[in-house]
């Protein structure tokens, strides 16, 4: 059987633009049907259609991701879902913005050293800055609970609740209309929340 190239695009948000990731995958002679875009966080892999195109590939056939931030936040899991694919699956990945980490090219010994180095690398630099985004995350909410944030007049305050459900949210784990159920808000009222919180950030 003929060896496949699947695209894979992730980003973190449902409001966020995939479009740069997937021309990427085209301009290299990726199928629009082998090409698979998730919205939403990179902290695990159980994401639906990553693990629907895992469950596609074979022996010989090679993943292009755009970064490697795009493919995963957590170094742990980053270095065995790499190990899965490369090893137990035999298929090859590409970071399109890091030359280095190309499988295709570097299949003798000081290659494969040289990969899994920078895979090191880059992996712990892609969960440092997750931790970086949710420690001043938490710096600012800490800040508006301490200090109560108001919007316009009624006053609003950012709660324990609205923060919850913001986060599943922005996810994609939860629609809008769920949210603000479990923030118990009005539309209007959550989307300039939503706002102020995200100057916070």
């Amino acid at each position: 059987m003929e060896s496949r190239k699947f695209g894979y695009v992730r980003v973190s948000a449902k409001d966020q633009n995939e479009n740069r990731q997937v021309e990427s995958m085209l301009e290299i002679g990726i199928e629009n049907r082998d090409i698979f875009v998730d919205k939403q966080s990179g902290k695990n892999f159980e994401r639906e259609n990553y693990q629907l195109m895992k469950r596609m590939m074979r022996k010989g056939d090679t993943l292009y991701i755009h970064s490697l931030d795009r493919f995963g936040r957590n170094k742990e899991y980053i270095l065995n879902e790499w190990k899965e694919l490369t090893k137990v699956i035999g298929a090859d990945i590409v970071v399109l913005d890091m030359p280095l980490l190309d499988t295709t090219k570097h299949k003798d010994s000081i290659g494969t050293f040289i990969s899994d180095l920078i895979l090191q690398v880059l992996s712990w630099i892609a969960e440092d800055e997750r931790e970086r985004i949710r420690k001043r995350q938490r710096e600012g909410i800490d800040s508006a609970l301490t200090n109560g944030v108001r919007f316009g007049r009624p006053s609003i305050e950012i709660t324990d609740e609205f923060i919850q459900a913001y986060d599943k949210w922005h996810a994609g784990e939860i629609t809008a209309v769920k949210a603000m159920e479990k923030a118990d808000m009005r539309k209007t009222s959550f989307y300039k929340m939503v706002k102020v919180y995200k100057e916070l950030l």
